[in-house]
C-alpha cells in the first residue's frame, strides 16, 4: 500500500508512575507459557493493556507485541504487521514465508509457511494482540487459529480484548490449553486500592476502600480517575466518599468509550433502562416502546459494554455506568425519568415483583399506585415484621397528604400504628375503613373483589393492632372475626405468599386476650402462631407469641415451662441475626422474672437493662404489665419498697383493665405497706385481689398471714379457682402459707409435711425466693433433718456444725435450664472446652470467623452466662459435655 509501519504499534505501552504492579495477576498470566491461547477479557479501561505490557515486559522469551487498529479488519494489513511485530520483537522470519500482496486477503501458503517456521523453533515466541476486539472479521480468526494450531510449542498467543473472539474457545478450555483472565480477577481488590491510593499520594483507610471497590466495582480506570480527582480536592477522603458521578472525569471517559461508541438506538436503550436496578428484554421494550432489546442487550454484554449478565435473561449496569448514564439522561431526555419509573412499575406490577414495583412507583411519585399494589398483594404486614419493614417505612415516609386514596390511608395507619402514634393511626385507620365501606368504585384503587378483600382484610390487621394497644378484647374479636370471613374471598395465593399477615393478627388478638386474663383462649390463638412454618417474614410475630406464652406459664406458676418458651422466643431472634433484643421483648421480661424467683437478681437486672430500649418505643399493654411486674418484684426483694410501687404501675391506658395486671399492682403496693410496718394499710390494699388469679391470691395470702390474719390467708387458699392449672410457683407458695399457718397454730408435724413437699416440688423448678421470703419462721424447721436434706446443695450451703446454729441460706446460681443447642451450636461448645480460640474453632470448622462469634453470642445465651469458661462448665454441669 505504500505506507509505513507504524512503530508505536509494536512497543510495549509505558506503565505510569502511579501504576501498581498486581503480582497475583502477573501468577496467574504466568500460566500463558504453558498454554497455546491466553484471554484477557474486560471492560474499557480495565486495566488489561498495562497488566499485559507489564508481564511482557518481565518475560525471557521473546514477546512479539502488536496494537490493533480499525484499519487491521483486512486480513492483508493485519497479517503484514503481524510479521512486522515478530521481527520487532527480534523473531526473525524468514522470506520463504513470504509478505500479503494484497490488503484485503492474504495466501493460505504464507500462513502454513509461518506456523511451519514458528512450529520449529526451540522457544515459543509469546504474540500478544492488543485491543484485538477491533478485527472483528471472522475470516481473520479462521486464520489467527490455523496459525496458532499449527505453530504447536512455537507459539503463545495473548488476545487483551473487550470482547469474545471468534476462535473455538470452548474446545481449547476443555483441552486445558487455555488461560483466562477476566473481569472479576481485574478488579481490584479493596487492600489494592488502598495501595492504588496511596501511590497517588492519598491515605484510605481499607473499610472506606471497600465502599469505593463496591461502588466502582474495583474498575482500574474509575478508581485511577478518582484518585486524580481527590488529589485536587479540599478533603481527598470525602471526595472518594461522595464524589457525583455524573460531574467527573470518570462520566468524561464511559460516555466518550462506551456511550458515544453505540448506534443511536442502543444508546437510548441505555439510558432508559439507567433507572432500573435490573432489567430483561422485555422490561426494556417497555421503557424504550420498541422490540429490539434482546439483541441489544446480548451484544453489550460480550462487549463488555458494562452491562453485566446476571442469568436467566436478566442484565444489570455497572453501578458508576449506571449512575453516569442516569446524569446523562436528565440533561439529554429532562422530565422523562418519572415515566420511566412509572412504565418499570406498572411492567413489573404486571410480573409479580413486589419490592421493585414498590421502589419504581415510589420514584415516580405515584403514591396511589404504589400504595394500592402494596395492599393490594396483602403485604401490609411487612411494615410490621420481616427483614424489609424498615426500608417499607423509609419508602412510605415520602408519601405526602395529596395521596388519597383508602390504600394510602391504609398505609399510613400502618405506619403510625408501627410506631404507636395511636390519634393519627386510629383516623386514617377510620378514614379508609369509612372509604371501603361506602363501596365507591372510585374510593379505592383495587380493581377487583379480590382486591377489595384484601384491602378488608388489611384493614381487620390494623384493627386487631389497635385492640392490642388499646386493651379491648371486643374490638380485637370483632376484627378476628371479619378477618376470617375476609379471607374466603382473597386468593389461597396471596395468603400463602404472606403468612405474616395471620400471624400478626394471631398474634394481636392472643395478646389482647391474655391482656383480659382469658388465658387459655390466648394460648389457642397463640400456638397458632408459633405451630405455624416459620420464616423471615414471621420471625417477629413468632418471637412475641412464644414471649406471650411463656407469660402465661409464668402467671400460672410454670417457670420451667416459661423459661424454654423464653429462650426459643430469643433463639427465633438470633435464628434470622435480626437486631437484639427486638420485638416487644417479652421473652426477656419473663427471663427477668423467673430469675427474680430463683434469687438470680443479677441476671433479673441485666435482662431488664437489655430491653431499657424497647421500653421506652412499646406502648403495648402486655409488654407494660410484665415489665412493671418483673422490675416491682426485683425491687422489693432488694428492700426497695417506694420505688417498687412506682415500677408496679404499667403507666399505659386500656378500655379494659386487667385483672392480673391490676391484681399485681396491689400486691406490689400491699408488700410495701407491709415493709414498711402498716400491717392495717396492707391488708386494705389486698380487696381487689380475687380467686380467679391464683398465682395473686397465694400471693395476697401470704401477705394476709403476715399481717396476722390466718383466717381471711385460709379463705383466700380455700377460695382458688385454678382448674388444676397451676404449677410449682403457686403451688409452693401456697403450701408454705399453709405451713406457717400450721405452725402458728403448733401444728408442727403438718407444716414440716407441707414444707416437705413443697421443697420437692421447688428443687426442680430452681425456685427459691418464697423460702427466702419465709426465713424468719421457716429456718428452725430446715435446720431439721428430714427437711435439711431436701435443701441442701440448692438452697443452702449444708449442714450446720454439730451444736450450731443453723447456716444460714446460701443460694448458688445454679445452672439455667438450656434452650436446645443446635448441632453446629454444640460442635464451637465442643471446642470451646479443648481451649481453642475463636479462629482456630473457625479454621477447624470450615467457617469464618463472624460465624463462629455469632454461634458464641447464641451459646453464651441460652446456657445463662457471659464467658467462655462459665460456658464450658454450665455445659459440664447439664451434662451437655
Amino acid at each position: 500500500m505504500g505506507d509505513p509501519f507504524l512503530r508505536t504499534r509494536f512497543a510495549l505501552p509505558t506503565r505510569p508512575g502511579t501504576f501498581l504492579r498486581r503480582q497475583r495477576l502477573l501468577r496467574h498470566l504466568d500460566r500463558a507459557l504453558r498454554t497455546p491461547l491466553t484471554l484477557v477479557n474486560g471492560s474499557a479501561g480495565a486495566g488489561k493493556t498495562l497488566l499485559a505490557a507489564d508481564w511482557a515486559a518481565g518475560l525471557k522469551e521473546p514477546v512479539a507485541w502488536l496494537t490493533v487498529e480499525a484499519g487491521d479488519r483486512r486480513p492483508g494489513v493485519f497479517w503484514a504487521y503481524v510479521l512486522q511485530a515478530l521481527r520487532s520483537g527480534g523473531v526473525p522470519v524468514s522470506y520463504e514465508v513470504g509478505f500479503p500482496a494484497d490488503p484485503s486477503r492474504v495466501d493460505r501458503g504464507l500462513l502454513t509457511a509461518l506456523a511451519a517456521e514458528l512450529s520449529g523453533r526451540d522457544e515459543p515466541v509469546v504474540v500478544v494482540l492488543d485491543e484485538y476486539d477491533r478485527v472483528p472479521a471472522p475470516e481473520i480468526a479462521e486464520q489467527l487459529e490455523f496459525v496458532l494450531h499449527h505453530a504447536g510449542q512455537g507459539m503463545r498467543l495473548v488476545l487483551v480484548t473487550r470482547t469474545e473472539p471468534l476462535l473455538p474457545l470452548h474446545r481449547y478450555r476443555a483441552a486445558g490449553e487455555l488461560t483466562e483472565v477476566r473481569a472479576a480477577e481485574l478488579a481490584f481488590t479493596p487492600e489494592e486500592t488502598v495501595a492504588l491510593l496511596e501511590l497517588h499520594g492519598l491515605t484510605l483507610p481499607v473499610p472506606a476502600a471497600r465502599t469505593l471497590v463496591d461502588r466502582t466495582r474495583g474498575w482500574a480506570a474509575g478508581l485511577r480517575l478518582c484518585a486524580l480527582a481527590a488529589r485536587e480536592s479540599a478533603d481527598p477522603e470525602l471526595y472518594l466518599k461522595e464524589f457525583e458521578a455524573g460531574r467527573s472525569a470518570v462520566a468524561d471517559f464511559l460516555l466518550a468509550e462506551v456511550l458515544k461508541r453505540q448506534p443511536e438506538e442502543t444508546q437510548d436503550l441505555l439510558l432508559r433502562v439507567s433507572v432500573l436496578e435490573r432489567f430483561c428484554p422485555e422490561l426494556a421494550n417497555a421503557l424504550t416502546g420498541r422490540t429490539d432489546a434482546e439483541p441489544l442487550l446480548l451484544g453489550l454484554h460480550r462487549a463488555n459494554a458494562f452491562v453485566e449478565d446476571l442469568g436467566h435473561s436478566w442484565y444489570r449496569l455497572h453501578p458508576l455506568f449506571g449512575e453516569i448514564l442516569r446524569a446523562h439522561l436528565r440533561v439529554r431526555l429532562p422530565g422523562l425519568e418519572p415515566e420511566l419509573h412509572r412504565r418499570a412499575a406498572r411492567w413489573l406490577r404486571s410480573t409479580g415483583s413486589l419490592p421493585e414495583t414498590l421502589a419504581h412507583g415510589a420514584a415516580a411519585g405515584d403514591w396511589g399506585f404504589t400504595a394500592g399494589a402494596l395492599v393490594d398483594d396483602l403485604a401490609i404486614g411487612q411494615l410490621f415484621t420481616g427483614l424489609r419493614s424498615d426500608d417499607l417505612d423509609q419508602l412510605f415516609s415520602r408519601m405526602g397528604p395529596e395521596a388519597a386514596s383508602p390504600a394510602a390511608d391504609l398505609v399510613r395507619a400502618a405506619r403510625d400504628l408501627s410506631r404507636y402514634d395511636l390519634d393519627h393511626g386510629l383516623a386514617h385507620l377510620h378514614r379508609a375503613e369509612e372509604s371501603l365501606n361506602a363501596g365507591v368504585p372510585d374510593a379505592f384503587d383495587v380493581s377487583d373483589t379480590s382486591g377489595l378483600a384484601a384491602a378488608r382484610l388489611s384493614c381487620a390487621l390494623l384493627q386487631a393492632l389497635a385492640a392490642r394497644l388499646t386493651g379491648s378484647p371486643g374490638r380485637a374479636e370483632k376484627a378476628a372475626r371479619a378477618a376470617d370471613e375476609l379471607r374466603h374471598d382473597v386468593p389461597a395465593h396471596l395468603l400463602d405468599r404472606h403468612p405474616e399477615l395471620t400471624a400478626l393478627l394471631l398474634t394481636h388478638l392472643g395478646s389482647t386476650r391474655l391482656w383480659a386474663g382469658s388465658f387459655e383462649e390466648a394460648r389457642a390463638a397463640l400456638s397458632l402462631v408459633t405451630g405455624a412454618p416459620g420464616n423471615a417474614s414471621t420471625v417477629l410475630p413468632r418471637e412475641e407469641a412464644m414471649g406471650l406464652l411463656a407469660l402465661i406459664d409464668y402467671l400460672n406458676g410454670w417457670l420451667g415451662r416459661a423459661e424454654r418458651k423464653a429462650l426459643a422466643a430469643v433463639s427465633e431472634e438470633e435464628r434470622f441475626s435480626l437486631p437484639q433484643p427486638c420485638g416487644c421483648g417479652i421473652g426477656r421480661l419473663v427471663l427477668a422474672a423467673v430469675a427474680v424467683d430463683r434469687d438470680e437478681l443479677g441476671r433479673a437486672q441485666e435482662l431488664l437493662d437489655e430491653t431499657e430500649q424497647l421500653r421506652r418505643a412499646t406502648r403495648d399493654p402486655v409488654t407494660a404489665a410484665g415489665r412493671a411486674l418483673a422490675t416491682a418484684r426485683l425491687l422489693l426483694v432488694r428492700g426497695h419498697a417506694r420505688a417498687a410501687v412506682e415500677a408496679a404501675d404499667p403507666a399505659v391506658s386500656a378500655a379494659v383493665a386487667s385483672p392480673w395486671a391490676t391484681s399485681h399492682e396491689a400486691l406490689v403496693a400491699s408488700a410495701a405497706q407491709l415493709a414498711e410496718g402498716r400491717p392495717q394499710r396492707a391488708a386494705e390494699a389486698l380487696q381487689g385481689v380475687s380467686g380467679d388469679q391464683p398465682a395473686c391470691a397465694v400471693e395476697a395470702a401470704r401477705i394476709q398471714l403476715a399481717t396476722g390474719h390466718p383466717g381471711e390467708a385460709i379463705d383466700l387458699l380455700d377460695g382458688i379457682r385454678s382448674g388444676g392449672r397451676s404449677g410449682p410457683a403457686v403451688t409452693v407458695r401456697a403450701a408454705l402459707v399453709r405451713a406457717r399457718a400450721a405452725e402458728e397454730a403448733g401444728d408442727t408435724a403438718t407444716a414440716r409435711r407441707l414444707v416437705a413437699q413443697a421443697l420437692l416440688d421447688a428443687r426442680r423448678e430452681r425456685l427459691r425466693r418464697p423460702f427466702l421470703d419465709a426465713r424468719p419462721w421457716i429456718r428452725p424447721l430446715l435446720s431439721t433433718a428430714p427437711l435439711q436434706e431436701l435443701a441442701t446443695g440448692w438452697l443452702t450451703s449444708g449442714p450446720a456444725p454439730r451444736g450450731g446454729p443453723a447456716r444460714p441460706e446460701a443460694p448458688q446460681t445454679s445452672p439455667l435450664v438450656a434452650a436446645e443447642l443446635s448441632a453446629r451450636e454444640r460442635d464451637v461448645l465442643e471446642r470451646l472446652a479443648r481451649m481453642m480460640s475463636t479462629e482456630e474453632i473457625a479454621a477447624d470448622l470450615y467457617v469464618s470467623v463472624n460465624t463462629v462469634k455469632t454461634h458464641l453470642k447464641s451459646v453464651y445465651r441460652k446456657l445463662a452466662v457471659n464467658r467462655r469458661n462459665d460456658a464450658v462448665r454450665r455445659a459440664r454441669d447439664l451434662r451437655l459435655l
